[in-house]
């Protein structure tokens, strides 16, 4: 079973730093993957629909992205969970919906935050492998909250933006 991690609240300095990138030498190692198997643990532990590394104490650019239906979400669709290493969302839809988020590190607070309805992410696996890959809707809510993690941006500073 894979360690359930304490998760960062709002206000610590670790959410407010600018994730550094996994290193080429990382990919593929025992580290790197053993962090994907915690945030993944820790993420359903708590009901989560993503999760990101700085939200676990680890200023590195991971990020999962697993929307699935739970008791934070019960309409979100359900898709496969994704690892996404150095995340880099290339293009945006000029079409953005309102939608409401809340945050592992700001618990029991939510609101709507104006997302890109439809995005391209160019990401790496766990392994180094380079994808782009489109997504809409919530799962593309998701990817845009969390990359705002790994660029210190919390979900609570775009409301009513």
């Amino acid at each position: 079973m894979s360690t359930v991690l304490p998760v960062a609240q709002r206000g610590e300095a670790i959410l407010s730093l600018t994730a550094a990138p996994v290193a080429d030498q990382e990919f593929g190692t025992a580290w790197l993957h053993a962090l994907a198997q915690a945030l993944q643990a820790t993420m359903l532990e708590r009901n989560g629909v993503g999760i990101a590394a700085p939200q676990v104490y680890v200023s590195k650019r991971v990020i999962i992205v697993a929307s699935r239906p739970n008791l934070r979400y019960p309409d979100a669709p359900d898709m496969q969970a994704v690892v996404m290493v150095n995340p880099e969302i290339l293009h945006m839809s000029e079409q953005y919906v309102l939608g409401e988020e809340g945050c592992l590190s700001v618990p029991n607070e939510r609101g709507q935050v104006a997302r890109a309805e439809q995005i391209q992410v160019r990401y790496f696996s766990l392994d180094g492998k380079p994808v782009t890959a489109e997504f809409s809707g919530f799962p593309a809510r998701i990817v845009q909250h969390e990359v705002d993690h790994l660029n210190s941006i919390l979900f609570v500073e775009r409301l009513g933006a």
